[in-house]
């Protein structure tokens, strides 16, 4: 009984490290979202994202069962995410020729309602992934709880709070540093679409689809895959865009000394 109890910490750490990333990629597209408004829009914006992100986390828990075998859901929100990372990179010049806290479609509200758009789906793909691992242990002698093992069941929720509290103070942390290097933005719709790709990948991987292996999805190959272009993505945006402040700051020393 008690190496039970030992897989289910090292399953637990892991989840919290997933969370984390998970929770890093919701806070940055959190605030590229709110970056045009106004400072005080902005930290109004921010603290509801986060408080959609506490809902729909927790809803998602409770729904488990709903979403995990649903395969429509999964689908729309793979759609929604390739379509909002690849129409914000894609039009992401046009944007910068207008005048961001004027708009239209760019004000408050809309804004907000985006953001609640984003959690939503990022928390389907959190809870799913958190599934994934916990389905793979075995079961506990808990009671179980909404259709599931309640170890299994504690090890996500336990996950899932410490992502939520990361999404908290990775959110604003974000903010800052989109204001020293604002081409990160690029970088985090990016990540939105390539996030949207797993979970189309887990949606032609569903029993009722059959495009896919079911196990693909969460298999080891498609993981190492899926994180090593994620990591890659984020690494690469953090090097080019600090290369482009260089730059900038050169030219910017140059015409101060007459060059």
């Amino acid at each position: 009984m008690e190496s039970i109890w030992v897989e289910y910490a090292w399953t637990l750490l892991i989840l919290i490290g997933l969370e984390g990333l998970l929770s890093a990629d919701n806070a940055l597209v959190l605030a590229v979202i709110a970056k045009h408004l106004p400072e005080e829009q902005k930290k109004r914006a921010i603290n509801y994202g986060i408080l959609f992100a506490f809902i729909f986390r927790f809803g998602a828990l409770f729904a488990i069962s709903f979403i995990a075998t649903v395969w429509q859901v999964q689908a729309i929100g793979a759609a929604y995410l390739i379509y909002l990372g690849l129409k914000n990179i894609l039009s992401r010049e046009k944007e910068e020729e207008e005048t961001s806290s004027t708009s239209k479609g760019k004000g408050f509200w809309p804004t907000v309602a985006k953001i609640g758009a984003a959690d939503l789906v990022f928390a389907i793909d959190s809870i799913l992934a958190a599934v994934a691992l916990a389905l793979a242990l075995p079961n506990s002698p808990l009671p179980n709880f909404g259709g599931m093992d309640g170890g299994k069941f504690l090890v996500v929720i336990i996950a899932g709070i410490s992502g939520l509290v990361l999404i908290k103070y990775a959110a604003t942390w974000f903010v800052k540093l989109l204001d020293k290097r604002p081409s990160l933005e690029t970088t985090a719709y990016l990540i939105v679409a390539w996030v949207g790709v797993k979970l189309a990948v887990i949606t032609v991987s569903h029993e009722k689809v059959g495009w896919l292996d079911p196990h693909f999805a969460h298999g080891l190959g498609w993981t190492v895959v899926f994180w090593t272009v994620l990591l890659s993505i984020a690494a690469g945006g953090w090097f080019l865009s600090g290369r482009h402040l260089s730059k900038q700051s050169s030219g910017e020393s140059y015409e101060n000394t007459g060059y």
